[in-house]
Protein backbone atom coordinates (compact mmCIF):
# COMPACT_ATOMS: atom_id res chain seq x y z
CA UNK A 1 0.00 0.00 0.00
CA UNK A 2 1.34 3.44 -0.92
CA UNK A 3 2.33 5.98 1.72
CA UNK A 4 -0.36 8.35 0.40
CA UNK A 5 -3.10 5.79 1.04
CA UNK A 6 -1.75 5.04 4.51
CA UNK A 7 -1.90 8.74 5.38
CA UNK A 8 -5.46 9.00 4.07
CA UNK A 9 -6.63 5.89 5.91
CA UNK A 10 -5.12 7.25 9.12
CA UNK A 11 -7.00 10.51 8.62
CA UNK A 12 -10.25 8.57 8.12
CA UNK A 13 -9.66 6.78 11.40
CA UNK A 14 -9.32 10.10 13.21
CA UNK A 15 -12.00 12.13 11.45
CA UNK A 16 -15.38 11.93 13.21
CA UNK A 17 -17.25 12.51 9.95
CA UNK A 18 -16.14 9.10 8.64
CA UNK A 19 -18.12 6.11 9.90
CA UNK A 20 -16.20 2.90 9.25
CA UNK A 21 -15.33 -0.48 10.71
CA UNK A 22 -13.22 -0.23 13.84
CA UNK A 23 -15.10 2.73 15.29
CA UNK A 24 -17.73 1.98 17.97
CA UNK A 25 -20.31 4.12 16.18
CA UNK A 26 -20.07 1.85 13.12
CA UNK A 27 -21.98 -0.86 14.99
CA UNK A 28 -24.43 1.56 16.65
CA UNK A 29 -25.38 4.06 13.96
CA UNK A 30 -28.44 2.30 12.54
CA UNK A 31 -31.48 4.35 13.50
CA UNK A 32 -29.30 6.86 15.35
CA UNK A 33 -27.81 9.11 12.68
CA UNK A 34 -29.54 12.28 13.83
CA UNK A 35 -28.77 11.76 17.50
CA UNK A 36 -25.31 10.19 17.38
CA UNK A 37 -23.72 11.78 14.31
CA UNK A 38 -25.43 15.10 13.63
CA UNK A 39 -27.02 16.00 16.97
CA UNK A 40 -30.09 17.48 15.29
CA UNK A 41 -33.43 16.42 13.81
CA UNK A 42 -32.77 17.61 10.26
CA UNK A 43 -33.63 15.44 7.22
CA UNK A 44 -31.15 12.78 6.10
CA UNK A 45 -30.09 12.77 2.44
CA UNK A 46 -27.95 9.82 1.28
CA UNK A 47 -25.77 9.56 -1.83
CA UNK A 48 -24.75 6.08 -2.97
CA UNK A 49 -21.40 5.40 -4.66
CA UNK A 50 -20.34 8.91 -3.65
CA UNK A 51 -16.70 8.51 -4.72
CA UNK A 52 -14.77 11.62 -3.71
CA UNK A 53 -17.87 13.11 -2.15
CA UNK A 54 -18.08 16.13 -4.45
CA UNK A 55 -21.85 15.91 -4.78
CA UNK A 56 -22.45 15.10 -1.10
CA UNK A 57 -20.33 18.05 0.02
CA UNK A 58 -21.85 20.28 -2.65
CA UNK A 59 -25.37 19.59 -1.42
CA UNK A 60 -24.28 20.21 2.16
CA UNK A 61 -23.06 23.68 1.17
CA UNK A 62 -26.40 24.51 -0.47
CA UNK A 63 -28.59 23.08 2.31
CA UNK A 64 -27.09 23.70 5.76
CA UNK A 65 -30.38 22.67 7.41
CA UNK A 66 -30.16 19.12 6.04
CA UNK A 67 -27.77 16.27 6.83
CA UNK A 68 -25.86 14.54 4.02
CA UNK A 69 -24.27 11.10 4.04
CA UNK A 70 -22.06 9.77 1.25
CA UNK A 71 -21.69 6.00 1.01
CA UNK A 72 -18.73 4.29 -0.66
CA UNK A 73 -16.35 1.42 0.05
CA UNK A 74 -13.19 3.17 -1.13
CA UNK A 75 -11.49 4.81 1.84
CA UNK A 76 -9.06 6.80 -0.27
CA UNK A 77 -11.95 8.39 -2.16
CA UNK A 78 -13.98 9.11 0.96
CA UNK A 79 -10.94 10.83 2.46
CA UNK A 80 -11.23 13.60 -0.15
CA UNK A 81 -14.83 14.49 0.70
CA UNK A 82 -14.21 14.08 4.41
CA UNK A 83 -11.19 16.39 4.33
CA UNK A 84 -13.03 19.01 2.27
CA UNK A 85 -15.99 19.02 4.65
CA UNK A 86 -13.67 19.34 7.65
CA UNK A 87 -11.67 22.17 6.08
CA UNK A 88 -14.87 24.08 5.32
CA UNK A 89 -16.40 23.44 8.74
CA UNK A 90 -19.39 21.59 7.29
CA UNK A 91 -20.88 19.73 10.22
CA UNK A 92 -23.85 18.44 8.21
CA UNK A 93 -21.72 15.96 6.23
CA UNK A 94 -20.72 12.38 7.04
CA UNK A 95 -19.34 9.45 5.06
CA UNK A 96 -20.18 5.81 5.58
CA UNK A 97 -17.54 3.38 4.38
CA UNK A 98 -19.27 0.13 3.52
CA UNK A 99 -20.52 -2.00 0.64
CA UNK A 100 -23.85 -0.63 -0.61
CA UNK A 101 -25.40 -4.09 -0.40
CA UNK A 102 -24.98 -3.71 3.38
CA UNK A 103 -26.96 -0.44 3.48
CA UNK A 104 -29.87 -1.91 5.44
CA UNK A 105 -27.50 -2.67 8.32
CA UNK A 106 -26.79 1.04 8.79
CA UNK A 107 -30.19 2.70 8.31
CA UNK A 108 -33.45 1.95 10.07
CA UNK A 109 -36.86 1.70 8.42
CA UNK A 110 -37.92 5.16 7.20
CA UNK A 111 -34.69 6.82 8.33
CA UNK A 112 -33.67 8.18 4.91
CA UNK A 113 -35.54 11.25 3.64
CA UNK A 114 -34.02 11.40 0.15
CA UNK A 115 -31.69 9.19 -1.89
CA UNK A 116 -29.29 9.99 -4.75
CA UNK A 117 -27.75 7.36 -7.03
CA UNK A 118 -25.15 9.21 -9.07
CA UNK A 119 -23.14 7.71 -11.92
CA UNK A 120 -22.90 4.15 -10.58
CA UNK A 121 -20.99 1.38 -12.34
CA UNK A 122 -23.34 0.23 -15.15
CA UNK A 123 -22.34 -3.46 -14.98
CA UNK A 124 -23.45 -3.95 -18.62
CA UNK A 125 -23.21 -7.76 -18.82
CA UNK A 126 -26.50 -9.60 -18.34
CA UNK A 127 -24.92 -11.82 -15.71
CA UNK A 128 -24.11 -8.74 -13.63
CA UNK A 129 -27.66 -7.38 -13.44
CA UNK A 130 -27.95 -8.04 -9.71
CA UNK A 131 -24.93 -5.78 -9.11
CA UNK A 132 -26.59 -2.73 -10.66
CA UNK A 133 -27.67 -0.23 -8.01
CA UNK A 134 -31.08 0.07 -9.69
CA UNK A 135 -31.75 -3.68 -9.96
CA UNK A 136 -34.77 -5.25 -8.20
CA UNK A 137 -32.48 -6.53 -5.47
CA UNK A 138 -31.35 -3.03 -4.53
CA UNK A 139 -34.72 -1.36 -5.06
CA UNK A 140 -36.27 -3.83 -2.63
CA UNK A 141 -33.58 -2.96 -0.09
CA UNK A 142 -34.03 0.81 -0.48
CA UNK A 143 -37.82 0.77 -0.23
CA UNK A 144 -38.26 0.27 3.54
CA UNK A 145 -35.35 2.58 4.38
CA UNK A 146 -36.85 5.63 2.67
CA UNK A 147 -39.60 7.47 4.48
CA UNK A 148 -43.04 7.74 2.92
CA UNK A 149 -42.98 10.37 0.19
CA UNK A 150 -39.18 10.39 -0.01
CA UNK A 151 -37.69 10.95 -3.47
CA UNK A 152 -35.02 8.82 -5.18
CA UNK A 153 -32.86 10.54 -7.82
CA UNK A 154 -30.82 8.69 -10.45
CA UNK A 155 -28.21 10.20 -12.79
CA UNK A 156 -26.03 8.41 -15.32
CA UNK A 157 -24.21 8.92 -18.59
CA UNK A 158 -24.79 5.27 -19.54
CA UNK A 159 -27.71 4.84 -21.94
CA UNK A 160 -27.99 1.09 -21.40
CA UNK A 161 -28.25 1.41 -17.64
CA UNK A 162 -30.71 4.26 -17.94
CA UNK A 163 -33.04 2.37 -20.30
CA UNK A 164 -32.82 -0.72 -18.10
CA UNK A 165 -33.73 1.32 -15.02
CA UNK A 166 -36.54 3.20 -16.74
CA UNK A 167 -38.18 0.02 -18.02
CA UNK A 168 -37.87 -1.63 -14.61
CA UNK A 169 -39.42 1.31 -12.76
CA UNK A 170 -42.33 1.52 -15.21
CA UNK A 171 -43.04 -2.17 -14.67
CA UNK A 172 -43.35 -1.93 -10.88
CA UNK A 173 -46.68 -1.14 -9.25
CA UNK A 174 -44.98 0.04 -6.06
CA UNK A 175 -43.14 2.88 -7.80
CA UNK A 176 -44.37 6.28 -8.95
CA UNK A 177 -42.14 7.73 -11.68
CA UNK A 178 -42.08 11.49 -11.16
CA UNK A 179 -40.13 12.39 -14.28
CA UNK A 180 -37.23 11.46 -16.55
CA UNK A 181 -35.08 12.90 -19.31
CA UNK A 182 -32.41 11.66 -21.73
CA UNK A 183 -30.77 15.09 -21.76
CA UNK A 184 -30.63 16.51 -18.25
CA UNK A 185 -29.10 19.88 -19.07
CA UNK A 186 -31.73 20.62 -21.68
CA UNK A 187 -34.65 19.55 -19.51
CA UNK A 188 -37.02 21.03 -16.96
CA UNK A 189 -35.16 19.04 -14.31
CA UNK A 190 -31.76 20.68 -14.88
CA UNK A 191 -31.88 22.60 -11.61
CA UNK A 192 -32.42 19.45 -9.55
CA UNK A 193 -28.69 19.10 -8.95
CA UNK A 194 -28.25 22.77 -7.95
CA UNK A 195 -25.36 23.34 -10.34
CA UNK A 196 -23.15 20.73 -8.67
CA UNK A 197 -21.02 18.66 -11.08
CA UNK A 198 -18.62 15.93 -10.05
CA UNK A 199 -15.24 15.53 -11.72
CA UNK A 200 -16.48 12.57 -13.74
CA UNK A 201 -19.66 14.34 -14.80
CA UNK A 202 -17.58 17.20 -16.16
CA UNK A 203 -15.49 14.69 -18.13
CA UNK A 204 -18.62 13.03 -19.56
CA UNK A 205 -20.23 16.30 -20.60
CA UNK A 206 -17.03 17.65 -22.15
CA UNK A 207 -16.94 14.53 -24.31
CA UNK A 208 -20.45 15.30 -25.49
CA UNK A 209 -22.19 12.61 -23.45
CA UNK A 210 -25.80 13.36 -22.63
CA UNK A 211 -26.60 13.01 -18.93
CA UNK A 212 -29.74 10.99 -18.19
CA UNK A 213 -31.83 11.60 -15.11
CA UNK A 214 -34.98 10.36 -13.44
CA UNK A 215 -36.67 10.58 -10.08
CA UNK A 216 -39.28 8.42 -8.41
CA UNK A 217 -41.01 7.52 -5.17
CA UNK A 218 -41.99 4.23 -3.60
CA UNK A 219 -45.72 3.92 -2.98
Amino acid sequence: MSRKKLVRFKANEENPNVIQAGKPIFEEIQGNWKERQFNNENPLVVELACGRGEFTVGLARVFPSQNFIGVDIKGSRIWKGSSTATAEGLENVAFLRTQIQQLDKFFAVGEIDELWITFPDPFPRDGDEKRRLTSPRFLDMYKPLIKEGGVVHFKTDNTGLFEYTLELLKSREDIKLIGFTHDFYQSEWKDDHFGIKTRYEKIFTEKGEKIKYLKFQFI
